[in-house]
């Protein structure tokens, strides 16, 4: 029987990398999307996948949404939930908690739909954040949301076996949703402040969540990859 991956978010930039790398590695793919309609069918046509509209904030969405995968091996939890950005002493509680709020409710649905019919070989991948582990200015909902999906990886990991949990967490990364707000002179020092001289790329982070999922690194479990072109290592503590 074709295994079946669930990828969230998996219309646009890295989520539809990641589905196409699935694709070509086997995996029958169903591209979760909220919004964009027509990039999620694009990339279920190119896949040989399914493209399902849910928001997967919402339990009773998430419920139909894994009903209608069938029994999903490999899960990768990539859903964008949009941050607020400010100084913590001006940003109102409401956009704070709003992105912390969000992005724990789309993993925390879609995980505990979808594992109780997953295989024992089966693979989750929360997609986090380098913003997790450092401090950038006007970013505070974002760093804190995501450093909670990433205590919740944890207790999933250790809960879950033998399902294999982990988390990737890249650099920023040239896809379209952050092209707004990405300039060339941003992109320059960003590349500037990495090992390999370079951003980091969809399809970088792509081979790695696939990588993880594919059972090619059977021993992860409650790992933290970074996927950062060496980002970390030019950069302050």
């Amino acid at each position: 029987m074709e295994p079946i991956a669930l990828v969230t978010g998996g219309g646009r930039g890295i989520g539809a990398s990641t589905a196409r790398e699935l694709a070509r590695r086997g995996y029958r793919v169903v591209v979760n999307y909220y919004r964009d309609e027509a990039s999620a069918k694009a990339v279920a046509a190119e896949t040989g996948g399914t493209a399902i509209r849910a928001d997967v904030r919402d339990p009773g969405e998430v419920a139909a949404l894994v009903a209608a995968c069938g029994p999903v091996t490999a899960l990768v939890c990539n859903a964008n939930i949009d941050p607020a950005f400010g100084p913590v002493r001006s940003l109102p509680w409401k956009a704070f908690i709003g992105k912390v709020e969000g992005e724990l409710a789309a993993a925390y649905h879609v995980t505990q739909a979808a594992l109780p019919d997953m295989p024992a070989h089966g693979r989750i991948v929360y997609v986090s954040s380098l913003s997790a582990e450092l401090t950038r200015p006007m970013s505070g909902a974002h760093t804190a949301a995501k450093a909670a999906l990433e205590a919740f990886a944890r207790h999933v990991a250790a809960e879950a076996s033998p399902v294999g949990v982990n988390v990737v967490a890249p650099a920023a990364v040239r896809t379209e949703g952050s092209s707004a707000v990405r300039t060339p002179e941003i992109e320059e020092a960003l590349a500037a402040r990495s090992v390999l001289g370079r951003m980091v790329e969809p399809d970088d982070v792509a081979a790695v969540i696939a990588a993880v999922v594919d059972g090619s690194l059977p021993a992860l479990a409650g790992a933290r990859i970074p996927v950062d072109a060496g980002f970390r290592v030019l950069s302050a503590p």
